[in-house]
């Protein structure tokens, strides 16, 4: 007889009837980086039957302070090919399904079927509207963190109970929350939320202790702190989220280049402008679209695409533009730099 998970097994409460239903437990985990590897690493280790790994990145050299189920011999490949390879060092009866692709509706819904739990590991506003969505309309629970800077947050939501539309019913404006590559992370910190994460969802499986639904928990690392904030559901927004197609973020159109548009408007700020801008762009600073959206729709003609250093600015501008009335409006991909990359190439 196997010895594998006998320290859990000894727990009160948990014993062979725990272990039995990770064992035939389906978990769907979106994300195999910095969350999605203690994730993982955990649920396979402690004997979940199943685990569905979805993910459309690569490893890269930067990820590896932080993503530890992937090596240095791993970059360069996908990251769902990676974590199955790392999976079957640490559990080798553990079933791997991998999908390199980004986590999308409608085709979510074949991903997560029979699933437990849905696990969202990922970094990005629209998939986790995607998650939320699918997960309600299949009824099963999810379990949901997010890490800037210093900080985390996480929850467990249900339809029903409380779900992530709740808690977030508005998507952020482009530019309002910094990825990791902005904004900075500690791998501890994605290593302790990744890691309660995985808690929660055996938590869900087994039965034991109370989940985290209708709860946010707030982590702060620097002085390891601790904060819980009550939630409540909306029945009618639930029944919304399951029947309507997913939200998605705010934003506008990108393309590549700036042929056949109606005016090219630079969103950077002055002294940006007067180093470098591309031949006939017209300076519409961002911060003056921020002030009065109104007033300078007024010099901005429908169909114009916005650029900035790298993009995310003329995201925002073209929303707030977009809302003030003007139509048509793109975003150069990748801002400026990669326009002018692409050109010296």
């Amino acid at each position: 007889m196997s010895q594998r998970y006998i320290r859990q097994e000894l727990l009160p409460g948990f014993g062979v009837a725990g272990q039995q239903a990770l064992a035939q437990a389906h978990v769907v985990v979106i994300g195999a980086g910095g969350l999605g590897s203690p994730v993982l690493m955990y649920l396979a280790a402690a004997g979940v039957g199943r685990l569905t790994v979805i993910d459309d990145d690569v490893v890269d050299e930067t990820n590896l302070q932080r993503q530890i189920i992937h090596h240095d011999d791993s970059v360069g490949l996908s990251k769902v090919a990676s974590a199955k390879a790392s999976i079957a060092k640490i559990n080798p009866h553990c079933e791997v399904r991998i999908v390199n692709a980004r986590f999308t509706f409608p085709e979510g819904m074949q991903w997560t079927e029979d699933a437990d739990v849905i696990v969202d590991g990922s970094d990005n506003t629209d998939t986790r509207y995607v998650v939320s969505a699918i997960a309600a309309r299949r009824q099963i629970p999810h379990v949901w963190a997010a890490i800037l800077g210093y900080e985390a947050q996480l929850s467990v939501f249900r339809f029903g109970q409380v779900i992530y539309e709740d808690v977030f019913a508005q998507p952020p404006l482009p530019g309002d929350v910094p990825s990791c590559s902005q904004a900075g992370v500690l791998g501890p910190v994605v290593g302790i939320i990744g890691s309660a994460m995985a808690l929660e969802t055996i938590k869900l499986i087994t039965g034991i202790g109370t989940p985290l639904i209708g709860k946010l928990a707030v982590f702060s690392s620097l002085d390891h702190t601790w904060e819980t904030i009550p939630l409540c559901g909306d029945p009618s927004r639930h029944q919304q989220v399951a029947t309507q197609p997913p939200r998605s973020s705010a934003g506008i159109p990108e393309v590549f280049d700036i042929d056949n548009c109606a005016a090219l408007i630079d969103v950077r700020n002055s002294e940006e402008f007067t180093h470098h801008h591309l031949p006939g762009a017209i300076h519409v600073p961002l911060a003056s679209i921020e002030h009065d959206p109104a007033a300078a729709s007024a010099n901005i003609p429908d169909g114009s695409v916005l650029y900035c250093a790298h993009g995310i600015r003329s995201q925002r501008a073209g929303v707030l533009l977009t809302l003030a009335g003007v139509q048509q409006l793109r975003s150069l991909a990748g801002g400026i730099h990669r326009y002018t990359q692409s050109e010296n190439q």
